[in-house]
């Protein structure tokens, strides 16, 4: 065999042992007569060393050692003279005997260490090689622990784990599908799931009561550090629930995961907060609850005295960032720049300090008395050395300037500890929201999430304004100011579903070509149900203290969509063209 141990496994009880090890070469280096190499696999790195009495082939065969060589090397385990109590293997070595090499390596073309100098498009065209490093491996093992651990939880609950297809049909409502063309169906193509939502329910009315699956799901949509083309969700389905059931039951999930991956105790309840208070008091439906810093509606307070950008406006908002009345005329030139960024989107920031001797200094302090100015540092609850930021507009375009403005200022505080875990859920969304360029309505999370029970009468309203005011059954788990999961209580009644199309603007036609499936299912005693699906992906960064998923993922895309290191997507030869019976827009254009 090639190894009696790995590389992580030896300890100081070892010594005196004769043992093999295979793994690559970290790195090598010769002091005085000794050699020393750094042993490197999945469990761990363990110094070699071969000293300069040994025999003269294997001094030479170590001191040509090259980076990244792939050795397998038999020796005695011996205690370390200088230990190393950074390493878990730090109190011993191996004191050679035999080296043989298994395979040379060309030079990497960045250093494989816990900080690479490797830029990012250079690491993601070697990725095979940037995932040898610690910080990669220490993540996709974090990946595996997590899914582990929710199969073992979800079993315990009765779940059973079952594949749905992925070439489906496509019903293009949300993001953008990913087409197949169908060989064997000339003209017709088959769609990428955006998710498993039809197939879960199909299974609910199937009879098997709970299902989930750790799945891959397909959205052909712009990218960003949280976003991949290709994604896992932990999707789930229970039958005869309602939604405090899914709640509680997907907590404990959570609570497990964070007991027995990361050794968190969380909340054993976690917080319930309604979109419109996210809305309100945070400018986002995922907030960030580690630290306070709410929005304050302050319209009555400074509207109608004189100065043209508030009196113009419907809507004006504040937050108190607490400890920066020191902030410098500069630094509040640069935030004002910063904020006017078009990913904000803000035409200024106008501010209230209050100084540490309680004197209050603000940019429209001439157009309001210190008693009106202290009027609104007192319902923000701002106190000596605090700053009030203001901005106005309409009333959730405004929000939402203030709840990103809020997470900036949260940052440059230092109030976003990645292993400070605030999870939410974030409960009674609008069902439904209309979009004035399409003069339409459209789900807020998808077709068949339910309303809420007591607002069926609104539901069945032809009015716009009631439509508006309807809650949707549904319900998302938002960690730190991200939204690891989304689900709802859906629709098993074909009228309902039948009016939920109506109501999206959905012809009965049209319905029933993309949808008719599971509106007959519905007809054949379909079960109250719902559900919910994680994004696995982000379950896995969050819990590795990241924002980005790219390190959670074996073979990610860049922001274009590409995979650099096998270089796709790519043209096909016009051979596999005709097979799928296609042709390129350019060849059309030029017949």
């Amino acid at each position: 065999m090639y190894r009696t141990h790995t590389c992580g496994e030896l300890r100081i009880e070892n010594a005196g042992q004769t043992v093999t090890l295979a793994g690559w070469v970290q790195k090598s280096r010769k002091l005085g007569g000794m050699t020393f190499v750094d042993l490197r696999d999945r469990y761990g790195i363990t110094q070699l060393v071969v000293d300069a009495h040994a025999a003269e082939e294997l001094n030479e065969t170590a001191t040509s050692l090259g980076r990244e060589w792939v050795i397998q090397v038999t020796g005695q385990v011996i205690e370390r003279q200088s230990k190393n109590p950074k390493m878990p293997t730090g109190d011993i070595e191996i004191s050679l005997s035999e080296i043989k090499v298994l395979n040379k390596a060309n030079t990497p073309p960045f250093t494989i260490e816990e900080d690479s100098d490797g830029g990012e498009e250079l690491r993601a065209r070697y990725r095979y090689l940037d995932l040898r490093r610690g910080p990669l491996q220490r993540a996709l093992r974090i990946r595996h622990q997590i899914a582990h651990e929710v199969r073992n939880y979800l079993d315990a609950q009765n779940f059973l784990e079952i594949e749905t297809p992925y070439l489906i049909k496509s019903t293009p409502e949300g993001a953008r599908d990913f087409v197949v063309p169908s060989r064997m169906n000339p003209g017709q193509f088959y769609a990428l799931p955006q998710s498993p939502q039809t197939f879960k329910q199909l299974l609910m009315v199937a009879g098997y009561d709970r299902y989930f699956q750790i799945v891959r799901c397909f959205r052909d949509e712009d990218l960003r550090a949280d976003r991949q083309p290709e994604f896992t969700q932990i999707d789930c389905e229970m039958s005869f629930v309602e939604q405090e059931d899914v709640l509680n039951t997907f907590e404990g999930m959570m609570r497990t995961l964070f007991k027995n991956v990361l050794n968190v105790e969380i909340a054993e309840r976690i917080p319930r907060m309604s979109w419109y208070d996210a809305m309100d008091f945070y400018g986002s439906d995922k907030p960030d609850i580690r630290f306070d810093m709410k929005i304050h509606e302050i319209t009555d307070l400074v509207k109608g005295y004189g100065f043209s950008v508030f009196d113009g406006v419907d809507y004006i908002g504040a937050i108190n960032v607490e400890g920066t009345a020191s902030y410098t005329r500069k630094q509040i030139d640069e935030l004002t720049e910063w904020v006017k960024r078009p990913q904000v989107g803000a035409k200024g920031l106008v501010y209230i300090k209050v100084n540490e001797d309680g004197s209050i200094k603000s940019s429209i302090d001439k157009f309001y008395t210190p008693e009106q100015l202290q009027a609104v540092a007192d319902r923000l609850g701002a106190r000596k050395g605090d700053m009030l930021l203001v901005m106005c507009g309409a009333k959730r375009k405004t929000q939402n300037m203030l709840g990103v403005l809020r997470i900036e200022m949260g940052n440059r505080l230092g109030l976003r500890d990645p292993f400070n875990f605030a999870p939410l859920w974030v409960v009674d969304f609008p069902l439904v929201e209309w979009d004035d360029e399409t003069q339409r309505f459209y789900a807020m999370h998808h077709p068949f999430t339910a309303p809420k029970p007591e607002h069926l009468e609104l539901f069945y309203s032809d009015k716009k304004e009631d439509l508006e005011k309807v809650c949707a059954n549904a319900y998302d788990f938002v960690l730190n100011g991200t939204e690891l999961g989304g689900g709802s209580i859906r629709i098993h009644d074909a009228s309902m579903q039948e009016r939920m199309f109506e109501v999206l603007g959905i012809s009965k036609e049209d319905a029933e070509y993309k949808f008719g499936f599971i509106i007959n299912a519905f007809k054949f005693g379909a079960p109250p149900h719902g559900g919910l699906a994680f994004g696995f992906d982000r379950v896995c960064s969050l819990f590795g203290g990241q924002e980005t998923i790219r390190d959670y993922i074996a073979f990610p895309k860049n922001n274009q969509g590409r995979d650099v290191m096998i270089d796709s997507p790519s043209y096909i030869d016009q051979e596999q063209m005709d097979e799928l019976f296609l042709e390129s827009k350019a060849e059309r254009e030029n017949q």
